[in-house]
């Protein structure tokens, strides 16, 4: 007799070769070259149970660029898994051909090429559009948001996340969980989850004082004639990767015998189907999926992966929905009994040019948008580079804003925070200060300058690894790695704590950096509470406008060994 794990491995199998995960679908229009919105959004339908998961829109309202990454490392037992293959490798694990919308959607090659081809995706209409879609056929899908969505751009900065609340209100979500948010401080959170429709869930978000749970931690619904619930995980490194002194009232973390209490709770109420609206980061679920059982899908955020099959690990699938409103996933199960008896799978990709925007909701962003307009529209310079920023090391967005801060701020050395948010912009474009916020709208913008001596640094530099590199995933307590401008540095992915980091040179004299000589050094995005300095879009603005046209040079001064 097949076992549950065996039986819905084999599904994941079959997915791939008859079409139900959508690489099928994709591959036929790879043959055609031609997208039509019906190709997009078809589907078979299957089951008696819906999910719809988005995840990490961070604050795009409207189309974007959005170049996947060249460098995504996996260490220990995700070394060499999904999610962590790019370009020729992803292409080949998941059978799919370079030059095709999926290879353009889902990966960095050819990006300016295809992006000139395929246009920008994304766009909360056109979102919108692919949930009435999945709605007209299945009514009772459950749609649920993964987080860091009131948070990323010009207008969720203005409007303290106001503009994003009001169209993802119109989108009607069944839940959500949360990261970026808690940057805008408890109060405004909190203002805000009043008067949401819908539950802000979050398992592991306790009171700090009192601990006790702050936010519900799950929520059961009836579909289908299945009871599911929806248990949320909210991002567990808050107060390490984010300014504590923004939430003091609350503690976070992974909590895994909370989570496992929990879903031992909901299967004694009944449950038939147990999911995780995570914002852990896809290796963190890995491993919980590996240590806690019953938990039937795992719908990860925060690291931004795009996936188009399921991961299983062991009998608990995980789903990897992309960031910036580029996919929408859509997740047929056949829940019965208790038990999940299969499933079919799609990562629909949003095609902004191909998939027609809903009029209301369309009309709904243009109004969140209008009271900006002059200021987003307002061309601040051109780039002849292709702008990015998502990779475990530098992107060309940290290294516009690192030239930007050793000019601006006479500095030696520039830091740039590893932040995974940020759309792309091609080679020609004007930059707009829609463009620049993009990259840097957030609540703690300050542009310090400090002096750091060269043991300092390589402390910092060691650490940062550590977040991104520790074997262990429950260690991984970051974002990418610190861009640097400045300076060059070597490291060994796979040595232990403390002694990644070595080869460290100031690039404009060549001299190799000394610990106990001191160095003056900006950057951005400090945690610490006070620190003082020019909003850092201020800063790159005055860049910006100052060169005109800007040109960033391929970065080679890192070298990566050990992956």
């Amino acid at each position: 007799m097949i076992s549950r794990r065996d039986f819905l491995q084999a599904t994941v199998a079959a997915s791939a070769i008859y079409g139900a995960s959508g690489v099928g679908n994709w591959s036929k229009l790879a043959a055609q070259q031609a997208l039509t919105q019906d190709q997009l959004l078809d589907f078979d339908t299957f089951g008696n149970v819906t999910l719809v998961h988005v995840t990490d829109i961070h604050g795009q309202l409207k189309p974007v660029w959005f170049r996947e990454p060249e460098i995504n490392i996996g260490v220990g037992a995700a070394r060499g898994q999904p999610p962590h293959l790019t370009g020729q490798d992803f292409l080949n694990y998941f059978d799919m051909k370079p030059g095709t919308p999926h290879a353009y959607a889902l990966t960095y090659l050819d990006f300016v090429a295809l992006a000139r081809s395929y246009g920008k995706m994304g766009g909360l209409d056109r979102v919108a559009t692919v949930l009435n879609a999945i709605r007209a056929d299945r009514p009772d899908a459950l749609l649920l948001d993964g987080g860091d969505t009131w948070h990323g751009s010009y207008t969720t900065l203005r409007t303290s996340g106001q503009d994003m609340v009001n169209v993802m209100n119109a989108l009607k979500p069944d839940a959500m969980t949360s990261h970026w948010e808690f940057t805008l401080g408890t109060e405004r959170v909190n203002e805000i989850v009043a008067g949401l429709d819908f539950p802000f869930l979050g398992a592991n978000i306790f009171d700090a004082t009192w601990d006790e749970p702050a936010y519900e931690p799950y929520k059961m619904f009836e579909r289908g004639g299945a009871k599911i619930a929806v248990i949320g995980q909210a991002f567990p490194y808050l107060p390490i990767a984010n300014p504590d002194w923004m939430f003091p009232e609350l503690s976070f973390g992974i909590r895994d015998e909370r989570m496992a209490e929990l879903v031992q709770e909901v299967r004694d109420a009944g449950a038939d189907l147990v999911v995780v609206l995570s914002h852990n980061g896809f290796d963190v679920d890995r491993k919980m999926a590996g240590q806690i059982k019953g938990i039937d899908v795992i719908l990860t955020g925060h690291t931004h992966d795009a996936l188009p099959e399921p991961v299983m690990v062991g009998d608990t699938m995980l789903i990897a929905s992309g960031s910036n409103g580029k996919f929408v996933t859509r997740l047929d199960l056949d829940v019965r009994d208790g038990q999940l008896m299969g499933f079919r799978h799609k990562l629909i990709p949003v095609f902004s040019d191909v998939i027609e925007p809903d009029r209301d909701v369309a009309a709904l962003i243009d109004a969140q948008r209008a009271p900006f307009k002059a200021e987003l529209e307002e061309v601040l310079g051109t780039t002849d580079t292709l702008l990015y920023r998502r990779g475990n090391f530098n992107g060309t967005w940290d290294d516009l804003i690192c030239n930007a801060l050793i000019d601006e701020r006479e500095a030696d050395i520039a830091l740039s925070p590893g932040f995974r948010w940020g759309p792309s912009l091609l080679p020609g474009a004007p930059i707009t200060r829609e463009d620049l916020f993009n990259a840097t709208a957030m609540t703690y913008p300050a542009a310090y300058r400090s002096e750091m001596t060269g043991e300092t640094l390589k402390l910092i530099l060691e650490d940062v690894a550590d977040n991104l590199f520790n074997p262990d995933p429950y260690y991984q307590q970051g974002g990418d790695m610190v861009r640097v401008g400045g300076m060059g540095y070597r490291i060994d992915v796979r040595a232990e704590r403390g002694k990644r980091i070595s080869d460290m040179t100031l690039l404009k004299t060549g001299e190799a950096i000394a610990p106990a000589r001191s160095y003056v050094v900006s950057g951005w995005a400090s945690v610490n509470e006070g620190t003082e300095g020019p909003a850092i879009w201020d800063v790159v603005e005055s860049y910006i406008k100052r060169q005109g046209t800007v040109s960033v040079d391929p970065n080679k001064s890192v070298k990566v060994t050990g992956a």
